[in-house]
């Protein structure tokens, strides 16, 4: 699978799937430390979306992007104006 190289277009690609079928949807996180990289793949067994850095800034987006999710996962709200709001 291609790795997307902008984080925006990669979250906007990850909700967008989220959205259509949460029940579905996995959230991958992987670091390999002998090349220094972190990975995230958000799948939901047919399409997979990946996204590679090697930037220690990146992992606070991450981070931030992981919350919104989890807040949108637990949510009683609909999911829609969850997203909106962040």
């Amino acid at each position: 699978m291609p790795y997307f190289q902008a984080w925006e277009e990669f979250t906007r690609a990850a909700e967008k799937l989220y959205l259509a079928d949460p029940m579905k949807v996995r959230v991958v996180l992987k670091y390999r430390h002998c090349d220094g990289n972190l990975c995230i793949k958000v799948t939901d067994d047919i399409a997979c979306l990946l996204y590679r850095t090697d930037q220690a800034q990146d992992v606070k987006k991450i981070e931030k992007f992981q919350s919104q999710l989890m807040r949108l996962m637990v949510a009683k709200e609909s999911r829609s104006a969850a997203m909106e709001t962040d």
